[in-house]
């Protein structure tokens, strides 16, 4: 499986390409901008996107998600309990200083136990509610990976204090979803450097006594 992690945008989101290479099928996480470096990688890999996932509505994880749903045709798949911070861009854009983009549309409904398929792997949509209420993550079993959004990073957590945010429920979400996966699976956080589950175990400082 092609898996491309491109950091894009002011705040350097990690965007995800995994490629399917019998297929030439991708889906996309979280692009949040830089939709030319995205079509760029599909290109060099001669990949079709069949789905574009945003695990939370945050503006650095959604505000290109419009432009690269225009120019494939690829369904939306968000949670619907973000829709409220999906409406709030122009807000989220002027803490940032930047121009407000595009809202998507939410063409697919994504809630827990949603599966998307490419090849032979399942991304399965796991409810990690706590960054905002409806951040999601991603866990794909054939590849050992979680793509984690903003819920967990390495040796950190997402920040809670944004609207939607709750420190106890991102805990409870990260205890309940993401602790029982196996210790080398791969974490894939929305900003910084890739970790694995064990390694958070044991060095996260939030996630000690849970």
């Amino acid at each position: 499986m092609i898996h491309v992690i491109l950091p894009v945008g002011i705040l350097q989101c990690n965007c995800s390409i995994f490629g399917d290479e019998q297929a030439r099928e991708a889906i996309v996480i979280d692009p949040g901008d830089e939709i030319d470096q995205i079509t760029a990688a599909l290109d060099r890999h001669n990949l079709k996107v069949k789905a574009i996932v945003i695990t939370h509505a945050h503006i650095d994880h959604v505000a290109g998600a419009h432009r690269l749903r225009a120019l494939t045709g690829a369904p939306v798949y968000m949670n619907e309990r973000d829709r409220e911070l999906l409406a709030m861009l122009d807000m989220q854009a002027t803490w940032l200083g930047v121009e407000t983009p595009p809202q998507t549309e939410i063409d697919v409904p994504a809630t827990e136990g949603t599966v998307l398929q490419l090849g032979s792997a399942d991304f399965q949509v796991l409810l990690t509610p706590g960054h905002t209420q409806g951040s999601l993550c991603l866990w794909i079993p054939q590849e050992n990976k979680l793509v984690a959004g903003d819920t967990l990073f390495r040796d950190s957590i997402g920040r809670t204090d944004l609207p939607g945010g709750n420190s106890r429920q991102i805990l409870a979400s990260i205890k309940t979803q993401l602790l029982h996966l196996p210790e080398d699976a791969a974490v894939i956080p929305g900003h910084g450097e890739t970790s694995t589950i064990g390694r958070e175990k044991q060095h996260n400082p939030f996630l000690q006594g849970l």
